[in-house]
C-alpha cells in the first residue's frame, strides 16, 4: 500500500514474514529495514508495523519537517508518521545513551555513582515489568513499540560514547560490550498531555500552587514506583504527564487525584529490594538448570531466534546479542539459560580483577551470578622465549581457541581431573577490517570449517571472543540442592603465600596433577601454581580428595594441549 506524493518504497509491512526473538524476556519481532538495518517491533508495536517502518517516519526530510524536539537532557523527539493505509500515529523516538557518563546535573553522583544507562533492550525489559507489576495498582506509562538499530556506523565522537570508557587500550580490547559506532532508537507511543510543569500552564489553577504541585506529583510519582520496585534515578518533572481539561483543571483519578502517566526509563531500575527478590528467583532457576544443562533437549522446542549448535564435541545454544550484534554460545541444552549471559547481565557490573596481566574478571551478574570472564589470547603469541624449550613448545602450540579450552576441561573432568565449569563464549559485535592484533592464525585455518548454524565460521579473526566460566564454589549439583557457598577457591600460589600448604607440598601437588593430567592424555604446557585451584571448606580448612589430598582443579586452559602419542 502506497499513497500519494509517497516515495516510491514507502509501503506497508504486515504482509511481510518477521522473525521472532525474545530478548530478556520481551518477545520482538525482527524486521529488516530499507537501509539494511533491523527494527524489533513490541507486541504493542506488530498492529502499527507499517507506521513503524522507518521510511514512513525517519526519511531525513519527513523527520525534519514533522519533529519536535522534547524536553530533557536525551536527544528525544515527538514526530507524526506518514499516512499509510488510511492511518497515522504520534511516535516518541528516542536515540539510546547506553555507554555514555550518566551527566553530573542528571543525578545525584553521591546517591547513584554506580548507574548507568540501561541498554535499550533492558529499558524496554524493565518498563514492560513495572506495566505488569501488581503491587500497589498498574503505573500507567507510554508504550514501548520498538527498537530500530540503523545499519549505517559513525564515529566515535558522532555517538557521544566515552572512549576511555567502553574502547579498549589495545586495538584487540576496544570493545567487548557494545558496538559504539551503532545507534539505538527506542520508539515509544505518544501520550497526549504534558509534563506537570507545561500542563499547569495551561489550567486556572493559581500560579502560587504551581511549585507545591509540581514536588508533590514528584514526590509522589517516586513513591508510586518504589511501591512497585522500581526506582527512576533521574526522576524529574518533565517525566510526569499530566492533562489539562476544558474547565481549567487537570484530569483527574475518580478518587479526585491528579492521574499522570510515566515517561524516560533510561534509568529505571529496581529497587535494591525488589532486585534481590527477582535476582533470587532467577539465581535459583539458573542453578537448577545448570544442573540439568546437558539433559536431551527437543530442537523443535527452542525459540526461533536460537540454535543448536555442537561444537568440538560440545553441545551448546548458539544466538545473536541484539545489543551489541555479537553472537553467544552458552554451554549445554537448554535455552533458557541464553538469556543470563547476555553481554548487559554481566559485562557492565562491577568486577574484580583476577590477574595483573591478563583481562581476568570475576563479577557477580546483574541475576546475582559468580562468573568469571576472561578476553581470549586466541591469534596473539604467547610472550616468552624461542630459546627455551619450554617456551618453544608454548609458541609450536600457541593460545587456545575458547572452543578448545570448553572441550578440554569438559574432557578432563570427564576423565576424572576436575576443571572449572565453562559456561559461555562470547563474540564482540564490532568487526575490524585489519585484524592487526592476529599474529598467529593458525587456529582460525584449523577450524575454519566448524561453522554456526548461519553457516558463518565459529572463529573469526576480526572479532574478540570472552570465555565466561563459573565461579568456583561448589559442584552444581550441590548448590542446586542448597544455595550457599559450599567452599572458597584458593590458587596454589595463595595458598603457599598464606600458609595452607608447604613450599614441597605445592610441588607434589604440581607433579601429581601434571602426571594425573597426562593419564587423561592432556599437558599444560605452562603449568603454574596459580593455574591450579584449592578449595576451602566452611571451617576454613582445606577440602582433601579420597586420598587425604587436597582437591585440585585446573582453572587456566589456555595453553592445555592433547599429548600426541
Amino acid at each position: 500500500m502506497t499513497n500519494a506524493g509517497d516515495p516510491p518504497d514507502v509501503a506497508a509491512a504486515s504482509d511481510l514474514v518477521a522473525e521472532t526473538a525474545e530478548i530478556l524476556g520481551v518477545n520482538y519481532r525482527r524486521r529488516r529495514t530499507y537501509d539494511g538495518g533491523d527494527l524489533y517491533v513490541t507486541r504493542h508495536g506488530w498492529p502499527l508495523l507499517d507506521l513503524l517502518m522507518p521510511l514512513n517516519w525517519y526519511e531525513s526530510g519527513w523527520f525534519r519537517e514533522n519533529r519536535e524536539r522534547l524536553e530533557g537532557s536525551s536527544t528525544v523527539y515527538r514526530v507524526a508518521t506518514r499516512t499509510v493505509g488510511g492511518r497515522r500515529a504520534e511516535l516518541v523516538v528516542k536515540w539510546s545513551r547506553v555507554g555514555e557518563r550518566v551527566p553530573f546535573d542528571t543525578m545525584t553522583l553521591n546517591q547513584f555513582s554506580e548507574a548507568e544507562f540501561n541498554s535499550p533492550y533492558e529499558e524496554f525489559a524493565l518498563v514492560e515489568e513495572l506495566r505488569a507489576a501488581r503491587r500497589g495498582g498498574a503505573v500507567r506509562t507510554h508504550r514501548p513499540l520498538a527498537i530500530y538499530v540503523p545499519a549505517k556506523k559513525l564515529q566515535l565522537w558522532q555517538t557521544g560514547r566515552n572512549e576511555s570508557r567502553i574502547a579498549r587500550k589495545k586495538l584487540k580490547h576496544r570493545d567487548v560490550e557494545l558496538d559504539i559506532f551503532r545507534q539505538y532508537i527506542l520508539i515509544y507511543e505518544w501520550i497526549k498531555g504534558r509534563s506537570i510543569v507545561e500542563a499547569l500552564e495551561q489550567t486556572r489553577i493559581p500560579r502560587d500552587r504551581h511549585a507545591r504541585l509540581v514536588a508533590e506529583m514528584t514526590r509522589r510519582a517516586t513513591a508510586e514506583l518504589a511501591e512497585r520496585g522500581f526506582v527512576v534515578h533521574d526522576m524529574k518533572p518533565a517525566h510526569i504527564i499530566v492533562r489539562a481539561r476544558p474547565d481549567g483543571d487537570l484530569l483527574r483519578e475518580p478518587d479526585g487525584r491528579i492521574a499522570y502517566a510515566l515517561v524516560d526509563f533510561e534509568l529505571l531500575a529496581r529497587t535494591p529490594e525488589h532486585q534481590s527478590e527477582v535476582a533470587r528467583a532467577r539465581r535459583g532457576a539458573y542453578l537448577q538448570r545448570q544442573r540439568h544443562r546437558f539433559d536431551a533437549a527437543d530442537a523443535a522446542s527452542f525459540p526461533a531466534h536460537l540454535r543448536p549448535a555442537r561444537i568440538l564435541g560440545v553441545d551448546f545454544v548458539h544466538g545473536q546479542t541484539e545489543s551489541t550484534r555479537g553472537e553467544l554460545w552458552v554451554v549445554g541444552r537448554d535455552p533458557n539459560l541464553f538469556d543470563y549471559f547476555q553481554p548487559e547481565r554481566w559485562r557492565r557490573t562491577r568486577k574484580d580483577a583476577l590477574s595483573e596481566t591478563n583481562e581476568v574478571y570475576r563479577t557477580r551478574s546483574k541475576d546475582d551470578i559468580n562468573l568469571v570472564w576472561r578476553v581470549s589470547r586466541v591469534g596473539e603469541r604467547p610472550d616468552v622465549n624461542a630459546d627455551d624449550p619450554r617456551g618453544a613448545r608454548m609458541l609450536a602450540h600457541g593460545f587456545n581457541s575458547p572452543f578448545e579450552e570448553f572441550a578440554y576441561a569438559l574432557r578432563l573432568t570427564a576423565a576424572g581431573v576436575p576443571a572449572v565449569y565453562p559456561r559461555a563464549i562470547y563474540m564482540s559485535g564490532l568487526e575490524s577490517d585489519v585484524p592487526a592484533y592476529v599474529q598467529d592464525a593458525r587456529r582460525y585455518e584449523r577450524l575454519a570449517d566448524v561453522r554456526c548454524p548461519h553457516g558463518e565460521p565459529a572463529l573469526r579473526p576480526n572479532r574478540i571472543y570472552v570465555a565466561i566460566w563459573g565461579y568456583w564454589n561448589g559442584r552444581d549439583e550441590m548448590l542446586a540442592e542448597r544455595d550457599a557457598a559450599h567452599c572458597v577457591p584458593l590458587d596454589l600460589d595463595k595458598a603457599v603465600r598464606q600458609g595452607y600448604v608447604s613450599g614441597e607440598m605445592a610441588a607434589e601437588l604440581m607433579e601429581f596433577h601434571r602426571r594425573r593430567m597426562a593419564a587423561a592424555g592432556f599437558e599444560d604446557l605452562n603449568l603454574k601454581p596459580d593455574h591450579l585451584l584449592l578449595s576451602l571448606g566452611p571451617e576454613n580448612t582445606l577440602l582433601l580428595d579420597a586420598d587425604g589430598r587436597p582437591e585440585i582443579r585446573q582453572c587456566n586452559l589456555e595453553l592445555v594441549a592433547p599429548i600426541k602419542g
